[in-house]
């Protein structure tokens, strides 16, 4: 009924179109006016439709804007906004972008490898690098989203950012007193409320703020169960002088989500989109939904200040601050003796509520608390032809991480979802029962100096340092042989980048960045599986190292907008995170992938053959190569020359959009190829394909002139049953001869099986 409803929207489309903005600055002023650079200025005209905005930046960047955002889902993610730019693969798990279980590649690197910021603030888990897109800002309140696709700027406060850099922008407030609500509902049961109150310019003060919150329900799409999620955003600027500019953000996030189960392949093959949790519980079941739901609480704080010093010299300060908690659980079976807490047995009985012959199903926790905060500055001089740039950047961070267990009554609830350690199960003199306990303190410090050179008005080399220290101390805090954990590494990250205005549509750029990726927290602990170390902490991995290069060429007019850009990669030891069961707990690990070598090209282009209409095509192509035969055990497993995980190897994405003042719309479709899911490529999953439309009206001169628009978004509207990523890949799924002879046994990959349709219908009212 949906999808039929779904193919009915798309049927309605008028036509379609995507953007490209068209203002660009003059080059920055220099000493002697005789020397100044003529003006550059683009002739093409602002397009209105929020795609492929124009870039000067001597590297591929992509973006989508305001006025694209505005007219898909409000309840979309960052990560499935940005579906259609190149390079982008995005595998959600639920139509509405709510659930935790997604997963964002750029050029065939996941998200642990993309830094994102949001008002230049990192928004990356410190430990595991993860950034969590449900968790963000509301889309009625980002008026940009850019994604550069090959790395992070130099004065970016992130830490491995060989995938790239998401910044997330948000709106500034109004300069007039106003109000937006919209109002949502939709399949699976969707209802959600979005309100905005802007208080406009004070006369006395010069601030401005605004405030928004929003409240959103829905059935999970699959199976049992629903998602909530309640959301503040609010900003608060003052300007003064010439661009000079303070402003604070804020943005709280309330979730209860749904944690969709990863099906291997034969149990997709066995049971399709039928691989759910149970709707009701039975005595002794793990697999009961209510065991599988995600709390989380977060608060994002980040405080930008731009002050011009002089004519020459300016300031550039962002203050942030964190604050998360949250659990991870699942369903699993403990016995009242038998234990072990690290490497001591437990001598005496556990008391488990509810225990059947000596054995409870409970709740397991995986809790994650964190607290971070940090400042990164830069000063910035004009001094002649060169801009100088140096600054520095600290950032402290906490992680406590607990694996626990929570009692459920017997109708399979937990007595405490959030699996707070005051609450859970203890032993009998009172110590928490847990596979997990520790808490790392991070601490980063770096520093960078960089130099653009103007060479006459359309010549401009860049060159730039980045030293890096990243030192993690931590505690384990279960028996055992380790107590004490300790990392301190240096990394140096030299940078170039050369910039030509051709004329003033064509640039031509290229550039050479280096990035790093320290392991994950958990690689330094050990962990236990009955009372025996079942994986040895290290300080010795190595750092993943990786240098990139990039040529490309861009081309903005009236009418068209295009850039094209060839890359490659060369990794030393190549990190990818997994996930891997150890005694029935699920548990984060770091697989080395020795060396790799990537390349490709990325290509958009943007057509607006009217006023209000703008097509859009994005492609990529990509070979992504493993290097090295990779240890495994005491052999090598033959994978020298296989392809990459999670790479595919061709992805086509287009789509549009149309506004003539009184109906508008859009389309975005993206086809995405094979993926392997194992370093000997013996498994992979096939390529599919998404669709998603919109059509609506404003209706504003209906009313009182102010803002009033009504629209339909149908999201997966063709409803491929497909699995849409690798959500745990494995080095080998089937048993595999070494390259020494031994056998070397398979383990199945994990995949996120590809979202339903869904129709949603909102309504936005402007006061």
């Amino acid at each position: 009924m949906v999808r039929g409803r779904a193919l009915a929207l798309a049927a309605s489309l008028l036509t379609v179109a995507c953007p490209a903005w068209a203002q660009r600055a003059a080059d920055d002023p220099v000493d002697d006016p005789a020397d100044a650079p003529a003006d550059i200025r683009v002739t093409g005209r602002r397009d209105p439709e929020g795609l492929l905005p124009d870039q000067t930046d001597p590297k591929a960047v992509s973006a989508i804007s305001a006025d694209f955002i505005v007219k898909q889902a409000p309840t979309l993610n960052a990560f499935q906004l940005v579906n259609l730019l190149p390079g982008a693969n995005v595998a959600s798990s639920d139509p509405y972008g709510l659930s935790t279980s997604s997963s964002l590649t750029l050029r065939g690197l996941g998200q642990d490898e993309i830094g994102v910021l949001l008002e230049g603030a990192p928004q990356n888990d410190i430990g595991y690098y993860y950034a969590y897109p449900s968790q963000f800002a509301d889309p009625e309140n980002v008026r940009q989203i850019a994604l550069a696709q090959g790395s992070v700027d130099i004065d970016s406060p992130t830490v491995g950012g060989a995938g790239g850099l998401l910044s997330l922008t948000l709106d500034d407030p109004k300069a007039t007193r106003q109000a937006l609500v919209d109002l949502s509902v939709g399949a699976y049961d969707l209802r959600r409320v979005f309100v905005r109150l802007d208080t406009g310019t004070n006369a006395a003060t010069g601030l401005k703020a605004f405030l928004s919150y929003s409240n959103t329900r829905a059935d999970n799409w699959r199976g049992a169960g629903y998602d909530t999620r309640q959301h503040i955003d609010a900003k608060l600027l003052r300007e003064w002088g010439a661009g000079n500019r303070a402003s604070l953000a804020v943005s709280f996030n309330d979730a209860n989500s749904s944690s969709y189960p990863s099906p291997t392949l034969a149990e997709w093959q066995a049971s399709g989109r039928g691989f759910n949790y149970d709707a009701r519980y039975a005595a002794g079941s793990t697999s009961y939904w209510r065991l599988y739901r995600a709390p989380f609480r977060n608060l994002y704080a980040s405080a930008p200040v731009h002050v011009a010093l002089s004519d020459r010299l300016t300031l550039d300060s962002t203050t942030y601050l964190q604050f998360g908690y949250g659990n991870s659980p699942y369903g699993t079976q403990l016995a009242t003796t038998g234990n072990y807490l690290g490497n001591e047995e437990l001598a005496e009985p556990v008391a488990l509520p509810g225990a059947v012959d000596g054995v409870a199903t409970v709740l397991g926790n995986y809790t994650g608390d964190q607290t971070r905060t940090g400042n990164v500055s830069k000063l910035t001089l004009q001094a002649g032809v060169h801009r100088i740039t140096a600054g520095l950047w600290f950032d402290y961070g906490t992680d406590r991480v607990a694996q626990s267990y929570t009692a459920i009554d017997a109708d399979g609830r937990p007595t405490d979802r959030w699996g707070y350690r005051a609450k859970a199960i203890r032993t009998a003199d009172g110590r928490l029962l847990a596979y997990e306990n520790q808490r790392t303190v991070t601490v980063t410090k770096a520093f960078f100096l960089a130099d653009s050179i103007a060479l006459g008005s359309r010549l401009t080399i860049d060159a730039g340092f980045k030293g890096v220290n990243l030192l993690r101390t931590g505690r384990n805090y279960l028996p055992g042989p380790q107590t004490r954990v300790r990392r301190d590494s240096f990394v140096a990250l030299p940078r170039a980048a050369v910039h030509y205005a051709v004329d003033d549509r064509q640039q031509i750029f290229a550039n050479i960045t280096t990035n790093f990726r320290t392991p994950n927290e958990f690689t330094l602990y050990d962990s236990y599986d009955g009372g025996v170390v079942s994986t040895r902490g290290t300080n010795a991995l190595k750092n993943e190292y990786s240098v990139s290069q990039e040529l490309g060429y861009r081309y903005i007019g009236p009418t068209l907008s295009a850039s094209v850009t060839g890359f490659h990669y060369n990794f030393r030891n190549r990190q990818l995170a997994t996930v891997i069961d150890v005694g029935g707990a699920q548990v984060n690990s770091t697989l080395n992938a020795g060396g790799q070598t990537s390349y490709g090209v990325d290509a958009e282009i943007d057509y607006r053959p009217a006023n209000g209409v703008s097509v859009y095509l994005s492609g990529e192509y990509l070979r992504a190569r493993i290097d090295d035969d990779l240890p495994a055990g005491g052999d090598f497993l033959p994978t020298r020359g296989k392809r990459a995980v999670s790479s595919p190897t061709v992805q086509i994405g287009g789509g549009g959009t149309y506004d003539d003042g009184r109906l508008f719309g859009s389309i975005a479709g993206k086809y995405v190829g094979r993926q392997y899911a194992t370093f000997t490529n013996d498994e992979s999953i096939k390529g599919y394909a998404t669709l998603d439309v919109s059509i609506g009206v404003h209706m504003a001169d209906w009313f009182d002139g102010k803002r009033t628009d009504l629209r339909v978004n149908a999201i997966n509207v063709t409803d491929p049953h497909v699995l849409a990523g690798v959500q745990a890949v494995t080095t080998n799924a089937r048993d595999v001869v070494g390259t020494g002879g031994t056998i070397v046994s398979g383990s199945a990959p994990a995949y996120y099986i590809g979202s339903g349709a869904a129709v949603v219908a909102t309504v936005s009212r402007g006061f």
